[in-house]
């Protein structure tokens, strides 16, 4: 899955060391179950060298909220959510109106599972700046993991509404449309994601999985070749690649894509289910 980091917006100039501050993008989709927001994690990001130059630029101006902010991203890329969550509730602290931490923050609490609290976070962050479209994608994906999806629409109709070329917010509110079952308007909307960002191989897995759905496998093997040329270690592509080679009658194809997608991720039940399907080994 395509990296989801957290936001860095205003953050101070102090030394990232091995740190790479990347917009978010669009989140992963795979047959059998959406992911939202799969959150790599970057161990680099909270090495002592990397932590102890942002400790020392908090040390010399404790109440810059900024830095605290800074940190915890570093804290949050590393997978050590807790001191992110710390940090950002110190920016808070220090600048009530700081929404870019209520985000942050707010994404750490979902990686996290607290959900409830992470909605609560952005709403803060919304409160502040009621166009911040970051907070509305998030807003949205959280709506959407509990099955709120009346919400989760409400979000990404607004983002759309203010930013009509935000490919998150496409490619997110088709993946409920996807779950609808409305797989025409969810098309439409991962067209849309794929034209605003061709190298996001995510709604093109999301495309050929609504092309599968609408029984239209030479299409959703064109996007899965797409996908799994712009990421090769997507599990998810080769999987419904697999899929699409084997409706469209290519079984020694197929199989090779199972197999390339189990290699990638041995839990793999499209892949497993495949290979169970036309006969192959699965590896062990």
């Amino acid at each position: 899955m395509r990296l989801v980091t957290f936001l860095c917006q205003q953050a101070p100039k102090a030394k990232l060391v091995g740190l790479g501050l990347l917009l978010a993008s669009v989140a992963g989709c795979q047959t059998g179950g959406l992911v939202y927001d799969n959150v790599a994690t970057n161990p680099a990001a909270g090495s002592s060298a990397n932590i102890k130059s942002l400790t020392e630029v908090i040390e010399a101006n404790p109440q810059n909220a900024n830095s605290y902010n800074t940190r915890g991203i570093a804290y949050a890329q590393a997978g050590r959510l807790d001191e992110a969550i710390e940090d950002f509730s110190q920016a808070i602290k220090l600048n009530p109106r700081y929404y870019q931490a209520y985000a942050n923050r707010a994404l750490a609490e979902r990686r996290k599972g607290n959900t409830s609290k992470a909605i609560a976070d952005y709403d803060a962050a919304l409160n502040v700046k009621p166009d911040y479209v970051q907070a509305l994608n998030g807003r949205g994906n959280a709506y959407r993991a509990l099955g709120q999806n009346t919400a989760a629409l409400r979000d990404y109709n607004e983002v759309i509404r203010l930013d009509s070329g935000n490919a998150r917010a496409y490619h997110n509110r088709g993946l409920i449309y996807q779950s609808q079952g409305q797989h025409q308007v969810a098309l439409n909307d991962f067209s849309n994601a794929i034209g605003i960002n061709s190298r996001a191989y995510s709604p093109l897995i999301a495309r050929g999985v609504t092309y599968m759905a609408l029984n239209d496998p030479k299409a959703a093997l064109k996007d899965f070749e797409a996908a799994t040329a712009i990421n090769g270690r997507s599990d998810a592509a080769w999987a419904n690649r697999g899929r699409a080679e084997e409706a469209v009658g290519d079984v020694t194809a197929a199989r090779k894509s199972y197999m390339r997608a189990l290699q990638l991720s041995r839990t793999n039940q499209v892949a497993r289910d495949g290979l169970s399907r036309i006969g192959g080994n699965a590896p062990s």
